[in-house]
């Protein structure tokens, strides 16, 4: 029988469990203070947090309002600019317009004094028709100029030299070559330069051996000054596209950026908000960790373990949707957990107590105590009998939650006991534990139950040892 674990559970005296209960109860109140407490700073927490986002955004509207303020002043200075390059435009057309107008006006005169009237009466109606145009803020093209070449091209009545036409036409033509204005050479160098070459070679064509020739010319540089201030116009439409473009572009960086700033902006407090809500359960946190470990339940360790490591994972990779739902997880889990962790630590003071109360029996019983270790969920205790016997007691917790004792013996045979006055009675080691189990304290302690083995003969009960007996172990 000596090599057989035995083993027996043990429930607490009726006293015992009275103190125990109010044990529960106190630390219940004290979980549900402290989540009250945590509750109300997670609330304080959140407050924090809204405002923190009302003043993002507001911060964010305010920059937005003024984006939209500074893209509405480019735009109207923009318009402005436009609208004043356009006015001047208009101004300098109008006065080339007047002058042309004058000249042809001087022309019709000339050719009335040279003998020509078959159409002048059309060409004077035609001029009052430009002037009231003109007088009108209407922009009239190349109808001065069409007006000026049907009073030139007059019939043998305006015969003669007439290199004062040549001149006066040429004049006209480089008025409209200079109206392209300083800018022409550069949006269209090459128009610029056929025209400069062309009114060279019709200057050099304005005397009384060039009239041909200027003829000739006249039409191609007709054409070429319309070509070139047709191409500036749309380089400068070009230009006044490109930098619409250019600032519309520089306006959708902006915004690009505010919403880059607005993002990284919502997504640091929403980092905040989880570190802030995470010093507020860490402490308790790894309180539990560790206190689990330590009462050998790592079941209970790695389950808050990995829900705190969670939250730290998050916040550190910077993943704000994650880090608050890891840290609403670990709230969640941590009631839990310290309730599991109080009945542990209540099982664990309830084994520290029996193993207090089984060292004074077996003492008492003549054991010497060798020491013991303590392993988390359970204590291993070493005892010695006077003969060398040993006992390995481990006081465990069951999975109802009761203490459980279990003996490993070794080196102890079932013996006589002999009495004084060699009154010779029955003993044996489940005798003998017997005893050692009625001393642990009854109601005020604990009670443990019937001792088993493997291979125990049902209905088999120790015989109890005589009142007073004391000891004395010899060999049969």
């Amino acid at each position: 029988m000596s090599g057989s674990p035995k083993y027996s559970s043990v429930r607490v005296g009726a006293l015992y469990a009275q103190r125990e209960a109010a044990e529960r109860r106190r630390r219940a109140e004290e979980r549900r203070a402290r989540e009250q407490r945590r509750a109300a700073e997670r609330a304080r927490l959140a407050q924090q947090a809204a405002a923190r986002r009302e003043r993002a955004r507001a911060e964010a509207e305010r920059r937005r309002a003024e984006v939209a303020r500074k893209e509405a002043e480019v735009a109207a200075r923009r318009t402005a600019e436009r609208g004043a390059r356009q006015a001047v435009a208009r101004a300098e057309q109008s006065r080339a317009d007047e002058r042309g107008l004058h000249e042809v006006r001087e022309l019709i005169a000339e050719a009335q004094r040279s003998g020509a009237r078959a159409d002048i009466g059309s060409l004077e109606r035609r001029l009052a028709e430009l002037r009231e145009r003109a007088a009108q803020g209407e922009q009239l093209g190349g109808a001065v100029e069409e007006l000026r070449g049907r009073v030139v091209s007059l019939g043998p009545a305006a015969a003669g030299d007439r290199t004062e036409d040549r001149a006066a036409a040429l004049a006209g033509l480089e008025r409209r070559f200079s109206a392209t204005g300083p800018d022409g050479a550069t949006l269209d160098a090459d128009g610029h330069r056929r025209c400069a070459d062309l009114l060279d070679r019709l200057r050099a064509e304005t005397g009384p051996s060039g009239e041909v020739r200027f003829e000739a010319l006249l039409g191609t540089v007709e054409h070429a000054l319309v070509r070139h201030a047709a191409t500036i116009a749309e380089a400068r439409e070009a230009v006044e596209r490109h930098v619409l473009a250019e600032q519309e572009r520089e306006a959708a960086e902006e915004q690009r950026r505010e919403a880059a700033e607005a993002a990284k902006a919502a997504l640091e407090l929403v980092l905040a908000e989880a570190a802030e809500r995470l010093d507020v359960v860490r402490p308790a946190a790894q309180g539990v960790v560790d206190t689990a470990a330590d009462l050998g339940d790592p079941g209970l360790a790695d389950e808050i373990g990995d829900a705190l490591r969670a939250v730290t994972e998050a916040l550190t990779a910077r993943s704000a949707t994650e880090a608050l739902r890891a840290v609403a997880d670990l709230e969640a889990r941590l009631p839990d957990a310290e309730s599991r962790l109080d009945e542990r630590e209540l099982a664990y003071q309830r084994r520290r107590d029996l193993v207090e109360a089984l060292r004074d029996a077996m003492t008492g019983e003549g054991f010497a105590f060798e020491g013991g270790e303590d392993e988390g969920g359970s204590f291993r205790l070493h005892f010695t009998r006077p003969t060398g016997a040993t006992y390995e007691t481990t006081v465990a917790t069951g999975d109802d939650g009761s203490p459980v004792l279990v003996y490993q013996v070794a080196g102890e045979p079932d013996v006589t006991l002999h009495a004084p006055r060699d009154e010779a009675v029955c003993d044996t080691t489940e005798a003998l534990l017997e005893r050692v189990h009625e001393a642990l304290g009854g109601d005020d302690g604990f009670v443990p139950g019937e001792l088993s083995w493997d291979g125990k003969p049902p209905g088999r009960r120790a015989k109890p040892l005589p009142r007073g007996a004391s000891g004395r172990w010899t060999t049969p």
